[in-house]
């Protein structure tokens, strides 16, 4: 369903085909919130409406990662993505832990909590408690010509620019399993993973065509600068978030 682009979608200099567009004007995110969640976790009901009402922070940017792990509880995921699993996985890794569990919420790619945990996760993004590091890059999105543009700015530092296109409301019934008669609501549900690039720490433009968002029935995208750890997820570097969002 969820494919990485093919190859011939990939980057490309945009300043010989586009012109200068208008930026879409949106605060500075502080944090990036990931929920990995699923439709077979009777624990995840919490998570779920804790992330929708901190998605109405502007300054956050928030996204649900269903997993499909939960499947053989009786109940198939129907947002799940095995690269979300993986994903999780590799989070886990990174923070030398083996175990993946549901609802975890990852902040700027460094931080776990349990994201039903409506105390924690405060403290989590209080930074004068935890010490998180500000976001130091800034990302800019343009739409022109069919096309989103993505400019990174320039800092210390390696990482892979990514687009992921979101869903921002999935009401989901669910017939079996631990959930089965409850109708749940999920935000900014991530609909793919794709490769922007590589940042070596000098200003970048990236493209990537606009129809790749409109399609898996996406309304919106997230742009994310991520660092990586032996090929492991790592600190969030940077992070916009595309219109409606």
């Amino acid at each position: 369903m969820r494919q990485h682009l093919k190859s011939w979608l990939g980057l490309l200099p945009v300043a010989s085909i586009l012109g200068i567009g208008q930026v879409k004007a949106s605060p500075e995110p502080r944090e990036v919130l990931e929920l990995f969640t699923s439709q077979g976790c009777s624990a995840c009901w919490p998570a779920n409406q804790l992330l929708s009402e901190l998605s109405q922070d502007p300054g956050l940017i928030v996204l649900s990662l269903p997993v499909n792990y939960w499947d053989y509880l009786g109940w198939k995921d129907t947002l799940a993505d095995p690269a979300f699993t993986a994903r999780q996985r590799g989070y886990a890794l990174a923070r030398h832990g083996r175990q993946v569990y549901t609802p975890e919420l990852i902040i700027n790619g460094v931080l776990s909590r349990v994201g039903s945990a409506r105390e924690q996760v405060t403290k989590a993004l209080d930074r004068e408690t935890t010490g998180l590091i500000p976001l130091p890059v800034a990302i800019q999105v343009t739409e022109e010509n069919g096309l989103i543009v993505v400019e990174v700015g320039q800092d210390a530092g390696e990482a892979r620019a990514w687009l992921l296109p979101v869903r921002r409301h999935v009401q989901v019934a669910i017939h079996r399993g631990e959930n089965a008669g409850r109708m749940e609501t999920y935000t900014n549900v991530v609909r793919g993973l794709y490769p922007l690039g590589a940042w070596s720490g000098s200003s970048v433009r990236f493209w990537m065509p606009l129809n790749t968002v409109q399609t898996h029935d996406a309304d919106s995208y997230v742009v994310l600068l991520q660092a990586a750890q032996d090929g492991k997820p790592g600190r969030i570097l940077g992070a916009t978030k595309g219109p409606g969002l």
